[in-house]
Parts: structure tokens; C-alpha cells; sequence
């Protein structure tokens, strides 16, 4: 197989999505898949072994669900990936959609209950956050409205509380959980104070029980919790093995289903309540995306690693759902680096070619977030940035997930430039080993990690041969004035306020402040949609790179905060393959 066709396979295998199925009709699930081309929902109906395409648009469909009876498919239409819009359903087994009795918005949350009745979360620009109870033959009510950022956790599965997220303390990074009636009477409020997020996760899946499953920040990282928000009864799982953890109920309600991420990969384990034991579920090492459990008390998950593409198996050793079609060649295992940063140890992946033994040319490929953090999961773009020829290092700076809560706050103040001395770090350490070749380093990334790109190419002049950024901000102020209103309120944390209050800290961490200073040539690529990463901001980046005369090139597409369009993911990675073949020497 030639080397493109390579790449370009990896890109095309049908992937899914864990299925998500209904608690009450548990062989009907929802999932989304590329197989047509385009990311969409399907139904399946596993009794029936049927797969159905409950959605067709020419940009993908970004947000699906199912109801707990099995009855409905939600999906929420925007408009070509700018997140605006309405929230759909239709019949499990197919027939006409109906929009929701809702204004048009960005979607804040979705809660299902086996009665009929949804809680959906909203947020338009100037009106703040609302949520709204939409009951079967009664119009919709707000129940729920603020100008901080809100949002839907979960709904019992009878309908009768209601969890919300919300930052009317103004700290969006670090939610409260409240818990409501449908009338919009509280019940009870976790709010465990300053740098202390408290996240709702889901109810008991039994009706009447009224046990919220959450995850708290009071040891320094999160750990589960269940929470009776009448009785405020609360019982902390505390767990001696290191790493970030979430959970889910299994079916009974009697345990937990542990999920423990660490240094990149991703352990399973289910957690009995009555005994409080643990008791280990065997997977290979790598990482799960997601995991839940059946009704027989085996356990699904889709697994990757960085060598082997992705599977959605079961823990009975099954393969759960596959979509046919070519299977993705491989790649090569991922090595762990340690190295001593400035503000303590960071953790990074490094995916080296098969051939050459160094110093090799580099990608330096950033993650978005900043609170997410990469691992050893499988992922095209980097096994085609191998396949040319070059080394992969990710690194898992400061403000990622998976570190615990000091490492991931610590973005508070330099905002940018702490992660770029993280990645310094790295890059220094990998040079002095012989691993990397220090006159032919790009950097690269998508969204937060193409916000990093910018601002690394401005601020560390010289360094970097080449830089693509993807669905980049490239200045605070302007992206605050135009950005969903959730978004502003992760900045008014970040930053400590709004721009007015802090213009010189948002400007302090925007690349376009330092453009003038960018010596590397530089590819970007930009949805014309993106309400994330506004294009206008992105037009007045490339203008002063314009005015310099400073070498660089522009991919716009139709398309908002990346894309769903499998033919168009290939032709980015194409763009960015060509960019740096003819900026960066490589070995023969």
C-alpha cells in the first residue's frame, strides 16, 4: 500500500461511537458513525440486528441521544457546525422529525426521563442561560435562567429532579450542582467552594431512587460521589490508585462502573456499593473513550491504542458493533517522556517512526482544551504525521486533564505562555537525548492547541521551521466579543473577568499581539462557521501576516470548529502534509 493511500485509509475506515441505549428497552441504542462519508446518528435494534440512518445532512450532525423508553431519537440542527439552532426528534423507528417548541440557540445540555419530559439547556447571546422543561402536550417553561453559564446534567429517570450545572458564583471552571423540581423548586445545592468543581454526572437509573451520581475536587482531583440531594446524604468513593476518575451505575443500582484515567491510558473497574470492594475489568492497555454497562453486567467500551485502531468490544470478549468496510493499517506504539518543566513534572507522548534512528524532524502536535489532554489512543493524523517521516511529541502541559486539579488550574494568570514553557521543556529535553533535530521542528495544533501554535510561533521566533494552526484564536478581545456565551464565561475565569476589566491580560496571551514577530511560514486552516474560534478574528491575523509580506497560507472551509466531512478531514491533512514537505527538510 502506497504511503498516501495509507494515511488516507485511516481517515475513511468506518468508525462509531459507543452505542448509548435506553434503559427501559435496552436492544434499541443510538450511536454516531462516519460510514456515509459525513458523522451522523444511526439507530440500531438489536433484537432485530437492523441499523437505521436516523440523519443526513451535508455537514454532519454533531449531538445525538436517545430517550429512556426507546421511543425518540434526539438530534440537534445547526447550521453547517456554527452550533446554532434547534434541538429534533423523530420515532426510533423512522418517520417525520419535529423540531422542539423552543427558540433557536446554542445547545447547553440535554436530560431525558422515561415520561416523556425533557430538560433542555439553552444560551443565546445577550439573554444569558435558560433551561427549559418540555413536557408532551404543555408548552415549554424555563425553569432555570442566569446570565453566568448553565447548563442540563441529568434528570431522574421519573422526571422528578433535575440537575443542573451553574456558575452563579462566576467561576465557570469550577461549577456548582443544584438539584430541582420541575416546578424550578431547589432540593439541594452542592457548591464545594473556591477551585472546587462539583459536576453531575447521573441519577440512579431505578425510578424513585433519588441518588445522584457527581465527581468532586476535594482531594485534589476528581472522584466520585453519591449524593441524596433531600436527604444530603453523601458518600465519597475514595480510591488509592493515582489518576482522574469518572463513574456510571450499573444497571441495579448496587455499583459502580469505575473509570480511571493515568498518564494517558484508561482502567476499568467495577465498585460494589453495599461491600465498598473493587474489583478489577480486564481490558487491554490502552485507552476507552467510553464505557457502560449492560443489563447482564458485562461492560461495553470502545478501546483504541496508539498502534491499533479503535474497537467497540464488550467485556465478554465480543466485538459489540462494526461497520464493515477496509480495517485502518496500524501505527506505532506510543513512548512515555517525563521531563522536569517549570512548574513540575510534565508527562508527553512520542511516536517515532519506524526508520531512522535521529536526530528525526518533528511535529510538536498540541491538543485542544486546554482541559483535555492527549494519550495513547489511535489517531490518523498522527500516524499520518509518522508515516512522513517524522516524530510526534504531545505534550500534556499545564491546564490538561488527567493531572489533577493543580495541574490543570494552573493556566490562571499566563495564560499561554504557561503551556508553552511546558512544551519548551520538552522540546529541549528531547534535543539534548539526540531524539529530535532541533532545526526541524513544527509546531501544530487544532483549536486551544492552534491558539498555542500562534502564540509559540510569535514568542519563541527562530525556534519552530514551520507552524499549521487549525480553527485557531488568534486575540482574546476580539473572539470574547463574538464567541457563545459559554465561552465567555470560561474566558471571564481564565482571565479573572471580562476585557474590560482585564485588557492587558487578554491581550498579554493573544498572538496577534506578537505577529509582527513570527519569522517561520505558517499554514491555517479556519471554518468559515466557527463560533469558537470566530473567522473574523482569524481575517485580521492573516491581514498583519499580509502586510508583512510574511510567508503563510489560508484553507477556509465550510464548516464550523473542524469538520464532520470525512473527504474534507483528508484534504486538511493533505494540505498540512504538503505544507511542511516543502518547509522542512526530510529524511530520505
Amino acid at each position: 500500500m502506497q504511503a498516501e493511500e495509507r494515511w488516507q485509509t485511516r481517515f475513511r475506515a468506518p468508525r462509531a461511537t459507543l452505542p448509548a441505549w435506553a434503559p427501559q428497552a435496552p436492544a434499541r441504542a443510538v450511536y454516531r458513525s462516519n460510514a456515509s462519508g459525513t458523522w451522523e446518528v444511526y439507530a440500531w435494534d438489536r433484537s432485530a440486528g437492523s441499523v437505521r440512518q436516523a440523519t443526513s445532512r451535508p455537514k454532519g450532525t454533531s449531538h445525538g441521544a436517545i430517550d429512556p423508553s426507546g421511543r425518540w431519537i434526539w438530534w440537534f440542527s445547526d447550521t453547517d457546525g456554527d452550533e446554532w439552532g434547534r434541538w429534533m426528534r423523530q420515532p426510533f423507528g423512522g418517520g417525520p422529525d419535529e423540531p422542539v417548541d423552543l427558540p433557536p440557540g446554542t445547545p447547553a445540555g440535554l436530560a431525558l426521563s422515561a415520561t416523556g419530559d425533557a430538560v433542555v439547556g439553552m444560551a443565546r447571546p445577550g439573554e444569558g442561560f435558560t433551561i427549559h422543561l418540555v413536557r408532551p402536550g404543555h408548552p415549554a417553561r424555563v425553569i432555570y435562567e442566569h446570565a453566568e453559564a448553565a447548563s442540563v446534567a441529568a434528570m431522574s429517570l421519573d422526571g422528578s429532579l433535575i440537575a443542573i450545572s451553574h456558575s452563579e458564583h462566576g467561576d465557570a471552571r469550577h461549577p456548582a450542582l443544584r438539584v430541582l423540581r420541575p416546578n424550578g423548586e431547589t432540593v439541594g445545592e452542592l457548591h464545594d467552594g473556591p477551585g472546587r468543581g462539583v459536576l453531575g454526572l447521573r441519577f440512579a437509573p431505578l425510578p424513585g431512587d433519588r441518588r445522584l451520581l457527581a465527581l468532586h475536587e476535594r482531594r485534589g482531583r476528581r472522584e466520585p460521589l453519591v449524593w441524596d440531594p433531600e436527604s444530603d446524604e453523601q458518600r465519597e468513593i475514595w480510591l488509592r490508585d493515582p489518576g482522574e476518575i469518572t463513574a456510571e451505575w450499573y444497571g441495579d443500582a448496587r455499583s459502580l462502573l469505575i473509570v480511571r484515567a493515568n498518564r494517558g491510558r484508561t482502567y476499568l473497574h467495577r465498585y460494589d456499593l453495599a461491600g465498598g470492594r473493587l474489583f478489577p475489568v480486564e481490558t487491554r492497555l490502552g485507552v476507552i473513550d467510553a464505557a457502560v454497562p449492560r443489563p447482564d453486567g458485562s461492560v461495553e467500551y470502545s478501546w483504541s491504542s496508539g498502534a491499533h485502531p479503535p474497537v467497540i468490544r464488550s467485556s465478554n470478549g465480543n466485538v459489540v458493533i462494526s461497520h464493515g468496510g477496509p480495517t485502518p493499517p496500524p501505527s506505532v506504539p506510543v513512548q512515555d517522556l517525563d521531563v522536569t518543566g517549570p512548574g513540575g513534572r510534565v508527562h508527553a507522548l512520542v511516536s517515532r517512526p519506524e526508520r531512522g534512528s535521529g536526530p528525526l524532524p518533528a511535529v510538536f502536535l498540541l491538543h485542544g482544551g486546554p482541559g483535555k489532554h492527549d494519550d495513547d489512543s489511535f489517531l490518523p493524523q498522527v500516524a499520518a504525521w509518522v508515516d512522513l517521516g517524522l516524530a510526534v511529541v504531545r505534550v500534556n502541559y499545564r491546564g490538561s486533564t488527567g493531572y489533577g486539579s493543580a495541574w490543570r488550574d494552573a493556566l490562571t494568570g499566563d495564560v499561554g505562555h504557561i503551556e508553552l514553557s511546558d512544551v519548551a521543556a520538552v522540546r529541549d529535553a528531547l534535543v539534548a537525548q539526540g531524539v529530535i533535530d532541533p532545526e526541524r521542528l513544527v509546531l501544530a495544533g487544532a483549536s486551544w492547541g492552534g491558539y498555542l501554535t500562534l502564540l509559540g510561533l510569535g514568542t519563541q521566533p527562530g525556534t519552530w521551521a514551520a507552524g499549521v494552526a487549525a480553527v485557531p484564536l488568534t486575540d482574546h478581545l476580539a473572539a470574547y466579543e463574538s464567541e457563545p456565551e459559554a465561552l465567555r464565561a470560561y474566558h471571564r475565569a481564565l482571565f479573572g473577568g471580562p476585557p474590560d476589566e482585564h485588557p492587558e491580560r487578554y491581550a498579554v496571551s493573544s498572538p496577534i499581539t506578537y505577529v509582527d514577530r513570527v519569522e517561520a511560514p505558517v499554514l491555517i486552516l479556519a471554518g468559515e462557521n466557527d463560533p469558537r474560534c470566530p473567522i473574523g478574528q482569524v481575517e485580521s491575523y492573516v491581514t498583519r501576516l499580509a502586510e508583512r509580506g510574511h510567508e503563510h497560507e489560508v484553507h477556509r472551509y465550510d464548516a464550523g470548529h473542524g469538520s464532520l466531512v470525512v473527504a474534507e478531514r483528508i484534504a486538511q491533512m493533505a494540505l498540512q502534509l504538503d505544507f511542511v514537505r516543502k518547509h522542512v527538510k526530510l529524511d530520505d
